[in-house]
């Protein structure tokens, strides 16, 4: 292991600075972020051109196109629309769950970032919670059952959580390969099925009792809860939002046949839905829509991962701290472990990603494991954090919900006991197993 130079010194002490400042939650996520990186590029550590370059990224573009997609789509009610005509046909709770639990994964598909799928889905439970006013049982497993589908159908797409964008970008600085739209998708679309829909019954199995299973669903007149027009043919405007959308995920999905960049895709595909005339929304009121804080955060996590690569920080923290004795396998569980049990001490899923895939990657390497393999592994267990209401935006959404009857505190608790050890062991299933079999080995080449 290489002695700790002067500048990896520096980088350390900014690095733990803004970690203590992310688990305190006293001052706001980016603005500890750009203050570290402002430290760095001041202390000479990182230029101002890698800097401001970040900010020009293809990640962010891709993010920036990405929510105008979003917006645009949303502005149609299409996704609303499928997800009460798909609810409505549900006869019993047990088939409500998972169609409510496929309809949410699909939504991974066209919608970035969970608050974002949390916005979206939240008149869609509250229209549920009012034709099921009479079934409180029912109604507060609901509540739960849609953050926790939205946190962990996320992984289906890179675009699905901001810190999957951060860790691909990590990964792209460090070793030369991220991680793209379709190999993405192609890895966390099986784990989002599964997860999401084991998941479901365990809200049921701690929500609701046996009799409320099995008693008959009546969700007549669902339809008049929302806005939405959901009778009749799709609108012209939603037939341009299924054309727009297909047309940009299949172009995502098949990058590799025709070399173009899923940010330059996503971007045409937003200006082509806010082109005058035959547009769904205006570009003004879409770019309103884009959470510009977190793009700024990711800038200052690309910042971070510099410094700490470049200064040697992160090989002498990572050996030093989580040293891979007792071989590759013991060494993945501790990261599973670690990553699924860090929204406990770090809120915010993006910081997570930005404080531990720098310290993995080398770690992996040293474990004689894919560094990528091991860092996709710690994004998708981080996807667990539904302990506590501050967790992760979603569930604080659900749980500040007053026109419905909600879960508690002790509901999240209980849920996390069992979904904890749930998470934590599926990620090591297909990490050992599935993963390798859809091309990313964990042992390194």
């Amino acid at each position: 292991m290489a002695e700790l130079t002067g500048s990896g010194v520096f980088t350390l002490a900014v690095f733990a600075a803004a970690v203590i400042a992310w688990m305190t939650g006293k001052m706001d996520d980016t603005f500890v972020g750009l203050s570290a990186a402002a430290l760095l590029v001041f202390g000479g550590i990182v230029s101002s051109e890698a800097f401001f370059g970040a900010l020009g990224s293809e990640t962010i573009w891709l993010l920036i196109a990405a929510f105008v997609l979003a917006a645009a789509l949303t502005r149609t009610g299409l996704p609303t629309r499928f997800a009460i005509a798909l609810c409505g046909k549900a006869s019993s709770v047990r088939g409500l769950a998972h169609r409510i639990t496929a309809a949410l994964v699909i939504t991974s598909l066209a919608v970035p970032a969970t608050s974002g799928r949390a916005a979206l889905a939240l008149p869609v439970f509250l229209a549920l919670a009012a034709a099921l006013a009479d079934r409180a049982a029912v109604v507060r497993a609901l509540a739960l059952l849609f953050p926790t589908v939205i946190l962990l159908s996320a992984v289906a797409t890179i675009t699905g959580a901001g810190a999957h964008l951060v860790t691909s970008q990590l990964l792209q600085q460090s070793t030369g390969h991220g991680i793209g739209y379709a190999q993405w998708l192609l890895l966390g679309f099986p784990f989002a099925v599964v997860s999401s829909h084991l998941a479901a019954e365990v809200v049921l199995l701690v929500m609701t009792r046996s009799d409320d299973r099995r008693r008959p669903l009546e969700l007549h007149g669902l339809a008049g809860h929302v806005d939405v027009t959901t009778d009749g043919p799709l609108t012209a405007a939603q037939l341009r939002a299924v054309a727009a959308l297909t047309f940009v995920v299949t172009l995502w999905c098949t990058e590799p046949w025709h070399g173009l960049s899923p940010a330059l895709v996503a971007l045409f595909g937003a200006l082509v839905t806010t082109a005058p005339r035959v547009g769904l929304t205006r570009l003004p009121e879409a770019l309103s829509t884009v959470p510009w804080s977190l793009l700024l955060f990711m800038v200052t996590t690309a910042v971070l991962g510099i410094a700490l690569s470049s200064s040697g920080a992160a090989d002498w923290l990572g050996h030093t701290l989580l040293s891979p004795a007792g071989g590759g396998l013991a060494f993945l569980v501790v990261v599973v472990v670690v990553s699924a049990a860090a929204h406990l001490v770090l809120q915010s899923r993006s910081a997570r990603s930005s404080v531990l895939i720098p310290l993995l990657i080398p770690l992996a390497t040293a474990a004689g494991l894919d560094p990528v393999a091991v860092a996709f592994a710690s994004t998708v267990a981080a996807g667990f954090c539904h302990t506590l209401p501050s967790s992760a935006k979603p569930v604080a959404m659900f749980a500040a919900v007053t026109e419905a009857p909600t879960y508690r505190r002790s509901d999240l608790l209980r849920i996390s006991l069992y979904l904890g050890p749930l998470t934590v062991g599926l990620v090591l299933t297909f990490a050992l197993a599935v993963w390798p079999a859809l091309g990313l080995p964990l042992q390194a080449p």
